[in-house]
């Protein structure tokens, strides 16, 4: 579990590479006709990039191929971060009282719609917890993030001609390697939300939780009601451990069903997802840290880390409130809710995702400047290598913007949770 000492940290942690994004920059086709410098392709579409074709040199195609490619997968990734930062920031800030128009953008600039929904919970949140008074306190998990390591492989044979489809594999650095095992799992062993659990569990738990429990507790419990010291019965929130018919949220060891995930050490079979090795081959295979593609050009890396972050799977980490000595218990249940509901998504971004997207986004600008200053380098310009020429340059003018909404959203998410943790 993280403090919010931990959580005070990460506001200042962002300072992400102004990189490029692309856009749709004139037609609809999969193929690319000379323009005289017009962009014909859809470059909002990884694959109908990809599977174009520019008439061009093949190994010169192949590169501006990928970069195009790279590019279209990290505008989702802009676009769909900001939506989600949006929508965690701008949920609990109506939870502690906002309208549809506190949270509304006030401009278009990228970015935009993030900042101003965590403006707006920013400054709830400082008013609600003035209120309520008291000591706060916020425990966090750490979000975790993966990547399938059967999707960079296959995308480094796809873009990569020099690669032969099945002969290499992509490996997992700096993280732990979770999938199907059929066989033998050594480390731990995840169950599926709403399946019985009797170890650790990283979400909510009905059952019995020894430690970090918040929520509503049947049996003793053993720390805090409502903010008061107790060891007993609890008609109200019950902070520390229960000992049965607990219903929330759970740091410790559960014993009963958990319906968000459970890990147990495992030394055998596991019925769940396996994280740590296998005695066969693992089934769709996914790292937590960083998935290292086989040795591929530049541009067909950065194509596949854009395209991997673009779908990586994020779970949010578990977060408890904790209130002491409220002076306003209406306002420090409101907050306590707000904050246990929606700043999951807002950490998820601000802490499991900045560092991939900070990467990501500095790949993909140094894979389209490279291919920029391949093909003017070239000389001698037919028709298709104006369009080509004109595709890059409407690629990195967009990406600029791109990369501003990325930073701007990760900004954003963090000092979100940075006020939630303050003081």
């Amino acid at each position: 579990m993280v403090s919010n000492r931990w959580l005070k940290s990460i506001v200042p942690a962002f300072a992400l590479v102004a990189a490029p994004l692309l856009t749709n920059c004139g037609g609809a086709g999969s193929k690319l006709p000379g323009g005289g410098g017009a962009c014909k392709l859809d470059l909002s579409d990884p694959s109908a990039i990809m599977q174009g074709s520019f008439g061009i040199d093949a190994e010169v195609e192949g590169k501006v191929k990928a970069a195009l490619a790279a590019g279209a997968s990290l505008k989702k990734i802009a676009v769909d971060v900001e939506a989600e930062v949006a929508g965690a920031c701008g949920k609990l800030a109506m939870d502690l009282g906002a309208s549809e128009a506190d949270i509304a953008p006030k401009d278009e600039k990228p970015g935009a719609k993030a900042q101003a929904a965590c403006d707006a919970a920013v400054k709830l949140i400082g008013e609600v917890k003035a209120k309520a008074a008291g000591k706060l306190t916020v425990k966090a998990g750490a979000p975790r993030c993966e990547a399938s390591i059967d999707a960079m492989a296959n995308c480094a044979a796809e873009c990569d001609a020099n690669i032969e489809p099945g002969s290499v594999e992509a490996k997992c650095e700096g993280g732990e390697i979770s999938g199907k095992c059929s066989g033998k799992c050594e480390g731990s062993c995840s169950v599926e939300a709403g399946a019985a659990c009797e170890g650790k569990c990283s979400g909510s738990c009905s059952g019995s939780c020894d430690v970090d429990f918040s929520g509503k507790c049947g049996g003793k419990c053993d720390g805090k009601c409502d903010g008061k010291d107790t060891s007993g019965s609890c008609a109200g929130t019950c902070e520390g451990k229960c000992d049965a018919s607990a219903e929330g949220s759970c740091g410790g060891t559960c014993k009963g069903t958990c319906s968000a995930s459970c890990s147990v050490n495992a030394t055998g079979e596991c019925s769940g997802t396996c994280s740590g090795s296998c005695d066969v081959k693992m089934e769709a295979p996914t790292c937590s840290g960083t998935v290292e593609p086989p040795e591929m050009s530049a541009e067909c890396k950065a194509n596949c880390d854009a395209k991997l972050n673009a779908e990586m799977k994020c779970t949010p980490p578990t977060v408890v409130v904790v209130f002491e000595g409220a002076a306003d218990a209406e306002a420090a249940t409101k907050l306590k809710g707000a904050l246990e509901a929606n700043l999951p998504a807002i950490l998820k971004v601000a802490v499991g995702m900045k560092d991939k997207l900070a990467s990501v986004t500095a790949s993909v600008k140094a894979s389209l400047e490279g291919v920029q200053a391949l093909v003017k380098g070239k000389g001698g310009m037919d028709a298709n290598m104006m369009a080509v020429i004109g595709c890059v340059a409407s690629s990195l003018k967009a990406q600029v913007d791109a990369a501003a909404s990325i930073n701007v959203s990760v900004s954003a998410s963090a000092s979100a949770s940075g006020s939630a943790s303050a003081g």
